[in-house]
């Protein structure tokens, strides 16, 4: 009788074991209440602000304006922020992200060699003067286009990344559309007057959010004077580079982004800063002036820094919690925020949010490192306001038959 029970147990167990191998996977939420750790908070995103629901009482000259937290991309303040305007050479914005993705992508790097085309070296208006036939690094072209605007290093960068500037355009198109920039058709790389390109203030704020996301950009955006040596072989000559954007010098935490000018969209800017952890992002366009321009920004950042503040409550990368995976090898997870979480509220009302770790109740195996098995859920009060994903730490692989028949008898005896 004894003997009938333990091979009865023993067929049951290789029958929950083949179960599992099969894919009928059951996850063990262990620990996440991490000891001394606060609840977690994070502003709502909102990719299409209504336009009624204006915070701020003054107005801004411009045809176009906005102000977004940088972190979140929550809107603080909205002037005709979806209206469709042309933006001059702010569109070098989208033409920078491209080529940045490309880089973290393994398409391209930072050090490779661009021969300057002769369809490049035509361009005019803001340039760097470079001749057909001469060559340059991705990232001395790169420096161009952040400090001086330069049209040419733009079409270099497009011809190089893409092939033509055809198809890098319509890859910038493909972008702001992934991106949710939906007020934005592109026509060329570097905003150069032509029918049908223009954007938005919103869409501006978007991609000038993603671009400030590489962090290899943050130094040309905030370098005032700088050289590069042009010219072919024979002929160099050494060309001055100045930061077009005079807020990064007059204007307290200014780290970017791009400035723009031509007459039919007059004065433009995306405008990036950062006081101790909030960094918000203020775009104006058609501006009468560079001096009004500067002026509408600055008052736009004004307003966001002396209303909201910022609280980083979880680095990159935070282990948030630990999992057990019935099937899985190895069988424990930790999970950990995709990036920095912050929150940005108005002043005062921090204390109004928490948060709420939530991992998938399955998780498809074979699993790669990174791949998103949960969130991390942000209320303020009763109202769930935004998730931020939660990823696994490392791959996870099926165990094995074997492997399982043994932790099915290792938790009988």
């Amino acid at each position: 009788m004894k003997l009938k029970k333990r091979i009865l147990v023993t067929v049951l167990g290789c029958a929950v074991v083949m179960c599992a191998f099969l894919g009928i996977e059951r996850i063990r939420t262990a620990v996440s209440e991490l000891p001394g750790h606060e609840p977690l908070v994070l502003e709502t995103v909102n990719d299409s602000p209504d336009e009624d629901q204006q915070k701020a009482s003054f107005t801004v000259a411009a045809k176009g304006a906005v102000l977004i937290d940088a972190d979140s991309g929550a809107v603080l303040f909205q002037q005709d922020a979806h209206k469709e305007l042309p933006l001059a050479s702010v569109t070098k914005i989208m033409t920078m992200l491209l080529v940045m993705e490309a880089v973290d992508d393994g398409k391209i790097t930072l050090e490779d060699e661009v021969t300057i085309s002769q369809h490049a070296a035509s361009m005019g208006g803001s340039q760097m003067y470079m001749e057909a036939g001469e060559t340059h690094t991705v990232e001395e072209l790169m420096r161009g286009v952040a400090m001086a605007s330069a049209n040419d290093g733009c079409v270099a960068l497009a011809e190089y990344v893409a092939g033509s500037e055809e198809i890098f355009v319509e890859r910038m198109n493909e972008r702001a559309a992934e991106l949710g920039m939906r007020d934005s058709h592109f026509v060329n790389t570097n905003g150069l007057p032509v029918a049908d390109h223009y954007s938005s203030a919103y869409d501006i704020a978007l991609m000038s959010k993603e671009l400030y996301r590489h962090e290899e950009t943050h130094e040309w955006f905030t370098t005032w004077q700088s050289s590069i040596t042009v010219g072919l072989p024979g002929k160099e000559t050494e060309f001055g580079l100045t930061n077009t954007n005079k807020l990064i010098k007059q204007y307290q935490g200014c780290n970017g982004i791009k400035t723009g000018y031509t007459a039919d969209a007059g004065y433009c800017l995306s405008a990036s800063a950062t006081r101790e952890d909030t960094h918000l992002i203020a775009v104006a366009l058609g501006c009468e002036s560079s001096d009004i321009r500067n002026q509408e920004v600055s008052k736009l950042l004004d307003y966001g820094f002396a209303n909201y503040e910022t609280s980083i409550l979880a680095e990159q990368g935070q282990v948030m919690a630990a999992i057990e995976i019935d099937n899985g090898q190895p069988q424990e997870l930790d999970v950990l925020t995709k990036e920095r979480v912050s929150v940005l509220t108005e002043k005062g009302a921090a204390d109004e949010i928490t948060s709420k770790v939530n991992i998938d109740e399955k998780v498809p195996l074979p699993l790669k490192k990174g791949q998103q098995v949960g969130t991390l859920d942000i209320y303020q009060g009763e109202e769930k306001i935004a998730s931020w994903p939660l990823v696994a730490e490392r791959a996870v692989d099926k165990a094995s038959f074997f492997e399982l028949v043994k932790r099915f008898f290792g938790r009988l005896f």
